[in-house]
């Protein structure tokens, strides 16, 4: 029996060169490619379909993704027995996932401090700085003073969901999956998007508030890597699933735990780090296209 699915996502014609390559490139590792099904599209998103007789290894993984990048295509590895009615649950990130900005750089640009609070949210994204609540109280305590009306700026200047992620969450509502946007940014804009876009739930952190103005500081328990995947598991529980029936998507290293044993993980221009970890790595395609994993 097949040990894993390969596919590959295309806005355009999946090229037969990427699958005499591929092929080709899977034989130096021992392994045989057959493919499933041919071509398919439904519109937006070319895929095609391989079974591995065996398991990749990262290093052997990223090579054949490599070649699916100088072909225009990104390539997704799945466990060959998942069946996409096994997914109940989509659970992802806001910031750089969802859409396109992280909120609290665009916040701090309004006191012309977006260079020192960005370089706090690369390096965690990153994975160099570990530890994401010490990262986000220093980032939040540059804003204070900041006006709460620059939040509702940022809503409505700067931020836009990404390529896809409306038609993603019609299409998972359409399915019945329990959506869950799940964030170390601010309640004040996954609110705004849960109601835009339809979750069933969003999670963040709240943002003090006093007399109009940030005061630097975050109320209650912070929502790092951990709670994130903790809130996962609970939606899970209370549908009486586990994570392996999860949909995960993020960018950054504080998603990984959350990501780590779901059924399936994408990392959406996401950092090395999670791309090497995640069973798909979108790069030329949108969010969308993760419905195709699931039909």
């Amino acid at each position: 029996m097949p040990k894993l699915s390969l596919i590959a996502l295309s806005r355009e014609p999946i090229q037969e060169k990427l699958v005499f390559e591929l092929k080709d490139q899977a034989i130096t590792f021992g392994v045989t490619l057959h493919t499933v099904g041919g071509q398919i599209s439904n519109g937006a998103y070319y895929s095609e379909r391989w079974e591995s007789n065996q398991q990749l290894e990262t290093t052997q993984r990223e090579n054949l993704r490599a070649i699916a990048a100088r072909l225009n295509s990104d390539l997704c590895f799945l466990d060959a027995d998942l069946q996409p009615t096994d997914i109940k649950v989509l659970a992802m990130d806001m910031d750089s996932t969802l859409i396109n900005i992280e909120c609290i750089d665009e916040i701090a640009d309004f006191t012309g401090k977006k260079a020192a609070v960005a370089q706090i949210t690369e390096a965690t994204m990153r994975g160099e700085i570990k530890d994401f609540q010490e990262s986000l109280r220093r980032r939040v305590a540059l804003l204070e003073g900041i006006s709460a009306d620059a939040l509702e700026a940022v809503y409505r200047e700067r931020l836009q969901a990404n390529p896809g992620a409306a038609e993603l969450l019609v299409g998972a509502n359409q399915r019945g999956l329990y959506t869950l946007l799940v964030s170390g940014g601010f309640t004040f804009f996954t609110e705004k998007l849960r109601q835009q876009l339809g979750f069933k739930q969003a999670q963040a952190n709240t943002l003090e508030i006093i007399n109009g103005k940030l005061t630097g500081k975050v109320l209650g328990d912070i929502v790092d890597g951990a709670a994130k995947a903790a809130y996962l598991d609970e939606a899970c529980r209370l549908l009486g699933c586990t994570k392996a029936n999860a949909m995960t998507i993020g960018d950054g290293a504080n998603d990984l735990i959350m990501m780590n044993g779901s059924g399936i993980s994408v990392a959406y221009k996401a950092k090395p780090i999670v791309k090497e970890k995640a069973d798909a790595a979108f790069d030329r395609v949108g969010l969308d296209a993760a419905l195709l994993l699931i039909s």
